[in-house]
């Protein structure tokens, strides 16, 4: 049964493009990503949170990352996620919010990093299915020999983003 109340859409410009969120009405990111599309968005989260209905609106997930474009990349770290998925997932998802900006990890730290190291292919579906980009920072895990890999919203916003991290940590 879903009780969730509408979820506020909003959408920002970005050096990367735009970049959307979907929020519950209490700041919760369900979904986040550089598309200025809400169908995109609401294909990301899982049934069971998806909103009813949608309205417009601006909530401080929105001023995160007007700050962490400004060179604040710590920013994001504070803003509340919902996610749902299995023990490993959930896991995997709460470990991608403690990889520190500047110092990416690869698939392989990662999945030891959640307890199996290896479970290599299970650790980058945790990031292939992770809603509330950004916030949940999937972008800094990278293939085991070091080069980009893959990434929901395009390698070059995955460069821009560990580009960006990289110079703040300097």
């Amino acid at each position: 049964m879903n009780t969730i109340a509408p979820a506020i859409h909003e959408t920002l410009d970005t050096p990367d493009g735009p970049f959307s969120i979907l929020a519950r009405a209490d700041g919760a990111v369900l979904a986040s990503g550089w598309t200025a599309s809400v169908d995109t968005l609401l294909a990301r989260i899982t049934p069971g949170l998806r909103p009813e209905a949608i309205e417009p609106g601006h909530g401080a997930a929105a001023d995160a990352v007007t700050a962490y474009y400004d060179g604040d990349v710590a920013a994001i770290d504070a803003v509340p996620v919902v996610q749902h998925g299995g023990e490993f997932r959930m896991r995997g998802w709460a470990q991608l919010r403690r990889i520190r900006p500047g110092h990416p990890q690869s698939y392989t730290e990662f999945a030891a990093a959640i307890g199996n190291p290896r479970a290599v292919r299970a650790a980058a579906s945790v990031c292939a299915t992770n809603a509330p980009a950004l916030f949940v920072p999937c972008h800094r895990v990278l293939r085991t020999d070091g080069t980009l890999g893959g990434f929901a919203w395009g390698v070059e916003v995955k460069r821009s983003l560990l580009a960006r991290e990289a110079a703040a940590a300097n």
